[in-house]
């Protein structure tokens, strides 16, 4: 079905200009719409592979969304640019089914405002942190459980170690032999992969609403004043620990190095990143963190580059069936560089913690 034809069923106003390919996403296929009046809306055709439940998805994006919008206005903010607005279908619904069943959304085009795929200044990497902080502090209150998961399990550490080790027993590509090294290194640590999950369950831990992909490109960087103010890509906001999405940036913002770099000498924990990146998180959280939350920030940090090594060397014994590759061992390489991160942060672990308190 014409890509112009689908944005006809949602409440759009104007005449269509054109329909283009935008943005760098890897999972949903994004267009930008223009209209012949200069209004613009992005486009977005729904992964639904990995999105299994639609109707649950959207039902999550438009709660998030409403109660997000209530809390920027009621602190004097602009709730047009500071969270995304879902456009509805023409009958009401928040996404439109084609001919060929494919799912697809469209919200207001954010303008005056642009993402980055990397870390270009520290700057960007604070304002990324303050931006993610203040998701959890707009969002505190809202009913975490509420939400449903988008996909189950998803920073379930100790599952995914399950995962890894029957990826391992089952061996379909004759592989474990060649990463006896790598699994020796996750073995040693199985016993610290559940620490955060028994602390939420013992009620240690407050479970909180979590975006779980807190890279840079999800945060909307406004043009002038080079400050963040919108939070995007809400596909995996689910119920979580706040220790998730810290360590999950940290993992991806403060290495020294690219995330699949082969020579893992060049890996390691930039402090000074760290620092930075704590500072714009807790002052984005202001104050709504218990001292149990600040005090697991390492942990969360330490967990999430293990569990993202443990994913890449489990899809590399089954035969890169999940994650892209683009040479023979690529998924080896990114979980190396995974675990040497993990064993710099080990080196610098009393700095970290330090630096959290």
């Amino acid at each position: 079905m014409e890509k112009k034809n689908i944005l006809k069923q949602f409440q759009v106003e104007g005449d269509i200009a054109s329909i283009e390919p935008y943005g760098s996403g890897h999972i949903n296929h994004t267009y930008l719409a223009q209209m012949a009046d200069d209004k613009k809306y992005i486009l977005q055709g729904i992964n639904t592979t990995i999105f299994k439940d639609t109707d649950q998805l959207m039902e999550n994006i438009l709660n998030v969304t409403s109660y997000l919008r209530e809390e920027i206005v009621r602190t004097g903010g602009d709730p047009a640019r500071e969270t995304l607005t879902v456009v509805m279908t023409n009958d009401g619904k928040s996404y439109y089914t084609d001919e060929e069943g494919n799912k697809w959304r469209v919200y207001d085009f954010i303008e005056g405002a642009q993402t980055f795929d990397a870390v270009e200044s520290k700057e960007d990497f604070y304002q990324s942190a303050v931006a993610f902080g203040n998701f959890q502090a707009k969002l505190a209150n809202f009913p975490a459980d509420t939400l449903h998961e988008t996909i189950p399990n998803f920073h379930n550490t100790a599952k995914r170690y399950r995962d890894l080790e029957k990826a391992i027993e089952e061996d379909v590509k004759g592989r474990v032999a060649e990463v006896g090294p790598e699994i020796a290194f996750v073995r040693e640590r199985s016993k610290e992969l559940s620490e955060l999950h028994d602390m939420l369950a013992k009620g240690d831990l407050p479970l909180r609403v979590t975006h779980n992909d807190t890279k840079l490109n999800n945060i909307m960087i406004d043009s002038d004043t080079h400050k963040a103010i919108c939070v995007i890509d809400l596909d995996t906001v689910m119920p979580g620990l706040s220790a998730h999405d810290f360590g999950d940036a940290i993992r991806f913002g403060a290495n020294t190095a690219a995330e699949d770099e082969p020579d893992v000498s060049k890996v390691s924990l930039s402090l000074e990143l760290f620092e930075i990146y704590v500072k714009g998180f807790l002052e984005g959280c202001g104050g709504r963190l218990t001292p149990n939350e600040v005090k697991v920030l390492p942990m969360g940090a330490k967990m999430m580059t293990i569990e993202c090594g443990m994913r890449f060397l489990a899809d590399y014994l089954e035969g890169d069936v999940y994650f892209k590759i683009s040479r023979e061992k690529h998924n080896l390489e990114r979980c190396r560089t995974q675990f040497a991160l993990v064993a710099d942060m080990e080196k610098k672990w009393q700095q970290m913690c330090e630096l959290c308190q």
